[in-house]
């Protein structure tokens, strides 16, 4: 047995052992001076059984307990609470078993109080361990640690808990100054031998004066609104503000089970909206048991929904993905997350190909498609306009296609915010993408597609990008100081689409209401103090000027009077009136004539025309920007 194994437990119990021969040898030698009638019915192999069965009774029921699991350094007053409830449950088995044999009992009162004065004395070396090791690393000499001071935001358990760790630990680089709280209870008091102060006014001077370089946030119940909040504050000292908190875990979400770590303050924290749960269990029960197939698996949003559908049992799950770098570094990390239990498949192949993708689907036949392969960069797709129709309209084309011809139950594209009176060619392909699924409302395939705001985190997105720039030094550079995104986590992406996939029932286009939207100004000032320096001080913001198809704003919805409410309060679906199938291949037919007289050139301006003609909303971003101080979305947020 491991436990057995472990020389420190093995090391515990002889110092128990010990503690409970000589504390039981006195006691019973005191009791028999006490009571001279005690040796009169007690024979020496009878104490000898006696204390063999009461210990042997203590010990299991420490044991039991978890006591011998704990480092007792680190111990709390739960833990010596634990101890005692086990010695007394154990003592008082052993006192009643031993009082059912006649040869070795010795009385009820006279076995409850050698139980309780073993469980005093274990107590009492307990806490001289802990306080001889506490005071060994108090009075460790730290000189060859530079030693960062900081003050703790939480004199409740949580904050103790931080503050324990931070002073008896010799190898700790930080030192706990003082606590903040606002409990005037606590204030002026002694914790720790640390002073806690007043979360008032004048504490941001208070923390500048006393040389405090970080401020720790230690309280419980720490939602992102409380978050940002307590970073703007405590960011007013000039001091980094970070995080007792849980572990994130690789979908984004808090690991409880954990132990608390100090971490930094993540961008996504700063969202100005707590994080959005987009995903129920009937959702996840939903993808159990089928075969699912995800397009574009090895990208930002693709693998992140293959680590939420492989979550769910499924029966089989297939990742195809044109780029093998990213397809496998998805299939080594589910591999090693679930063994045998996931039945994984990772095809390469790309959606343009129409024979290959009819070799997988024939093979594997999917019972649900998620399409997100495609090219999303708005500059690049300007310049390579025809590789953007090519891959995302008729890749979505081939896609859809082969989900009809093997029967998939359902098929969900991932669109864009972008789609929506597109002003660039990226954004018109995808509005084609959605024009391509809509039309298949005779299918016996449910098609739907699934819209939302930039994802923060993900490939090419501006979160990366700030963060090389404020590594390299800066400047960090922005298009327009008065642009504005909405903005969600991939698992937030992620579980929109696989909720909308479980409610889509034929042509819809879900959006989520993802709040209010941010300024990129906003954003980029907030990753420089993230990264505790001073905004156009330490790092500089430059504008850039626009970039090829860019507009300032972008919309979620066509026309926001035609949105119908779902059984999740934060997915809507807009309705707007789709093509026919044959008005549909009248406008491909169009795009595949220009892309074959464009076949030459390196960047047509033909192609952009084509897109205006077959996606009526189309508009040059020129004349979005001239009006946009009168959209809602600018309205929201204010000028900058």
């Amino acid at each position: 047995m491991n436990f057995l194994k472990s020389k420190r437990r093995l090391l515990l119990m002889g110092i128990d052992l010990g503690i409970f021969i000589a504390v039981y040898a006195l006691t019973v030698l005191v009791m028999a001076f006490l009571d001279n009638e005690l040796f009169t019915y007690i024979k020496p192999l009878g104490y000898i059984c006696n204390a063999a069965i009461i210990y042997f009774c203590v010990l299991t029921a420490r044991i039991v307990s978890g006591v011998y699991s704990n480092m007792w350094r680190y111990s709390n007053s739960l833990l010596f609470i634990r101890l005692v409830v086990a010695d007394a449950i154990g003592g008082l088995i052993g006192v009643f078993v031993t009082h059912l044999i006649p040869y070795v009992r010795i009385g009820a009162w006279r076995g409850c109080a050698l139980v309780a004065m073993v469980d005093v004395m274990t107590l009492v070396s307990r806490f001289v361990y802990q306080y001889y090791h506490r005071q060994n690393n108090v009075n460790h000499d730290r000189s060859n640690i530079t030693q960062i001071p900081v003050a703790i935001v939480g004199a409740g358990q949580i904050g103790t808990l931080l503050a324990e760790e931070l002073l008896f630990d010799k190898n700790s680089k930080y030192k706990p100054v003082f606590f903040i709280d606002r409990d005037s209870g606590k204030v002026g008091v002694n914790l720790l031998g640390l002073r806690v102060i007043s979360n008032n006014d004048d504490v941001i001077e208070k923390i500048k004066s006393s040389g405090v370089e970080q401020v720790f946030i230690a309280i419980s119940d720490l939602g992102d609104d409380k978050i940002k909040s307590f970073y703007e504050f405590y960011s007013q000292a000039g001091c980094k503000v970070k995080i007792y908190d849980f572990p994130i875990k690789e979908d984004g979400s808090d690991d409880v089970g954990k132990k608390r770590i100090i971490r930094d303050v993540r961008i996504e924290d700063l969202l100005f909206r707590d994080t959005l749960q987009v995903v129920d269990d009937s959702a996840s029960l939903f993808y159990r048991g089928k075969t699912v197939l995800v397009t574009g698996g090895g990208g930002s949003i693709g693998s992140e929904l293959s680590r939420q559908i492989a979550a769910c049992g499924p029966k089989k799950l297939i990742i195809l993905d044109i780029y093998e770098n990213n397809a496998y570094d998805v299939q080594q990390e589910l591999t090693r997350r679930y063994g045998d239990s996931l039945d994984l498949s990772v095809e390469i192949a790309s959606v343009r190909d129409r024979a290959r993708l009819d070799a997988i689907f024939a093979h594997y036949r999917p019972e649900v498609v998620f399409h997100a392969a495609a090219h999303k960069h708005v500059p690049l797709m300007e310049h390579s306009n025809c590789e953007a129709i090519k891959n995302n309209v008729f890749g979505t084309y081939n896609t859809a296609d082969m989900a009809e011809k093997y029967g998939a139950e359902k098929f969900i594209l991932i669109s864009t915010d972008k789609a929506v009176n597109p002003t660039n060619v990226m954004g018109a392909s995808k509005r084609l993408c959605e024009m391509v699924i809509q039309c298949r409302s005779d299918s016996k395939t449910v098609f739907s597609a699934v819209r939302f705001g930039n994802v923060l985190g993900s490939n090419g997105s501006v979160i990366p990008l700030f963060r090389r720039q404020i590594e390299a030094g800066g400047p960090v550079t922005i298009t327009d100081k008065r642009i504005i995104r909405y903005f969600m986590t991939i698992p937030e992406a992620s579980g929109l689409v696989m909720q909308a996939g479980a409610m889509a029932q034929c042509g819809e286009l879900f959006v989520l209401d993802m709040g209010k939207p941010v300024k990129i100004i906003e954003l980029a000032t907030n990753m420089i103090k993230l990264s505790g320096l001073t905004p156009y001080i330490d790092i500089d913001i430059v504008e850039t000027g626009l970039r090829p198809g860019e507009k300032l704003y972008e919309e979620l919805l066509i026309k926001t009077e035609k949105l119908d409410k779902t059984e999740n309060n934060l997915i809507f679906i807009e309705h707007d009136t789709p093509l026919t199938r044959e008005e549909m291949e009248k406008n491909l037919d169009t795009l595949r004539a220009v892309i074959t007289r464009c076949e030459g050139e390196i960047a047509s301006p033909e192609i952009t025309e084509a897109m205006k003609c077959v996606v009526s909303t189309f508009r040059s971003p020129e004349e979005v920007n001239s009006t946009a101080t009168e959209s809602n979305e600018m309205r929201l947020v204010g000028s900058v």
